[in-house]
């Protein structure tokens, strides 16, 4: 979803320290590890019940949900 930023453009608005950070990289290097670290523990805890199917109730719910619109 896009934002007005301070100069009333709208667009993405850019997270506090993304715009040249240490690293030159446009993000602080804290800031880029603790990200890293977080996505792979999230994937470690939840990409296998990711993979399980949705059960066969909950997909009649929604659908009964989307019928009623």
């Amino acid at each position: 979803m896009a934002e007005s930023n301070a100069k009333g453009k709208s667009g993405p608005v850019p997270k506090p320290g993304s715009s040249g950070g240490a690293n030159g990289r446009g993000e602080a290097a804290p800031e880029a590890a603790f990200d890293i670290w977080l996505q792979r523990g999230l994937h470690q805890m939840f990409d296998d019940v990711m993979r399980e199917p949705i059960p066969e109730e909950l997909l009649r719910l929604i659908e009964q949900d989307q019928q009623r619109g």
